[in-house]
């Protein structure tokens, strides 16, 4: 008798709004064998916690402590045996024990091609404005391996897109978002698959 197939999991940790953490949600909702099972967040007042427990999927806010200075989280996150983290919109370097429990299974996304404008303190709008002070021609984003340096990871993919010269941040921020939501699940697909 053939066995059959184990539901593939990825958890989500975002810290805002989570459109991306959302988008994956449903593309993965038409993707037998494939789930988010949970989103975590450590921001208590982020709406993608919200829109996660609207939808039914098990949404988790943690502190700083439960991160960094216990292994609280580390230990729930490896009794859930995900398959794969996705770092959408997620502002807090990743701890070195996530990596090293977890190695080639985190993975983060960028709004620039790295290794431009990426490392610390470099995300949302503050590399959008960047982009356009320096009167960058191209942009895009950035699909990469969590390693223990930020940005730093091997890259999986990038999808580039043109500046307009009419641009500004928010304009550049609206075709980086279009590219992330197109681009995003379809990478996270092939890396499950």
């Amino acid at each position: 008798m053939k066995q059959p197939k184990k539901l593939k999991k990825i958890v989500i940790f975002a810290s805002g709004n989570g459109t991306n953490a959302i988008n994956i949600y449903h593309y993965f909702n038409k993707v037998e064998g494939i789930s988010v099972s949970h989103i975590f967040s450590n921001n208590a007042k982020a709406k993608v916690l919200k829109k996660a427990n609207d939808l039914g999927i098990t949404a988790i806010q943690f502190d700083k402590e439960s991160f960094y200075s216990t292994t609280e989280l580390l230990d729930y996150i490896e009794a859930l045996q995900p398959d794969l983290i996705v770092l959408a919109g997620f502002l807090w370097k990743i701890p070195d024990n996530f990596i090293k429990a977890f190695p080639k299974k985190i993975i983060n996304i960028h709004p620039a091609l790295l290794p431009q404008y990426g490392g610390k303190g470099m995300y949302g709008e503050k590399v959008h404005k960047a982009v356009i002070k320096d009167g960058a021609t191209k942009s895009g984003i950035t699909i990469h391996y969590v390693n223990e340096v930020y940005d730093e990871g091997e890259i999986i993919a990038q999808y580039h897109l043109d500046v307009a010269s009419d641009d500004n941040h928010k304009t550049l921020a609206e075709k980086i978002h279009s590219l992330e939501y197109k681009h995003f699940p379809k990478e996270i697909h092939k890396l499950l698959s």
